[in-house]
């Protein structure tokens, strides 16, 4: 399916360099999440603009991965099984497990990707990211400052730099720490009180929320505030056209098989 990508013609924020079709986690479920296969596939479906999550290996390299634990998402030795926090292991350990085998047989043995794979692959494609910091639990600020430091390196000089995003205020804290000139977003899965105020305390240029919490309040506000809005995590036709007709400026999705990106 595709979609119409105008938008509205009188809009004096600031210049948004990114598509509005963002492939969540790198092509939604058709390939194992947060790996380089996922990344190629949804490039295949014409997307140019990528999500990911980015936490901290046990000495500081920063990987792909979304959840706290390696249960659900990769296959490990025995060794690392016992103790499962992903944070609490080196890179050298990281690199040895499969990623793929959970998804499906044809992705067996896919590694988990560094940020710099991820980096590499998208500056190579004139792709776009949006990076996801997903800090272990104790470690947010750190892990902010530091993702954010690899990522204005691993981008120096690129004509797009990736979008820094998380529900965690510390980890954007320390975003800004580590790298002040990369754009910022602030998660949200409630519009709690002072969404607004602290999206601006942090120097933010982006709210991305729960696609249900959009309306035509929360869209002013957001907008009136220089916002630019994005959405997650959006599956079906009716919640895309409503996003679009409310005049948001960015799509995560799933369905990279199902949305055809007109901007790619």
């Amino acid at each position: 399916m595709s979609l119409d990508t105008a938008t509205a013609a009188t809009d004096d924020r600031p210049h948004w360099p990114y598509p509005r079709w963002i492939a969540h986690r790198g092509a939604g479920r058709l390939a194992p999440e947060n790996t380089l296969a996922a990344f190629r596939i949804g490039a295949q479906h014409g997307y140019r603009m990528f999500e990911c999550d980015v936490k901290l290996s046990a000495d500081g390299v920063p990987f792909l991965m979304h959840d706290a634990t390696l249960a659900r998402t990769t296959r490990a030795p025995a060794a690392l099984n016992t103790c499962g926090v992903a944070g609490d292991h080196p890179w050298s350990a990281l690199s040895q497990l499969d990623a793929g085998s959970w998804h499906s047989r044809a992705f067996a043995g896919e590694p988990l990707p560094t940020l710099a794979n991820i980096a590499q692959f998208c500056l190579r494609n004139g792709h776009c990211l949006n990076i996801e910091i997903k800090p272990t639990p104790g470690t947010e600020r750190h892990t902010g400052k530091v993702v954010a430091t690899h990522a204005a390196r691993l981008w120096l000089g690129a004509a797009v730099a990736p979008l820094i995003t998380s529900f965690q205020v510390e980890a954007l804290e320390g975003a800004r720490e580590g790298a002040a000139d990369l754009p910022r977003g602030l998660l949200l899965d409630a519009l709690w009180t002072g969404w607004l105020e602290t999206a601006l305390g942090l120097g933010c240029t982006a709210i991305v929320c729960n696609h249900a919490l959009w309306d035509t309040s929360s869209v002013m506000q957001a907008k009136s505030a220089g916002f630019r809005l994005l959405s997650y995590t959006v599956n079906d036709e009716w919640a895309a056209q409503r996003l679009i007709e409310l005049g948001t400026d960015g799509i995560i999705t799933d369905r990279v098989d199902l949305f055809a990106p007109c901007d790619a």
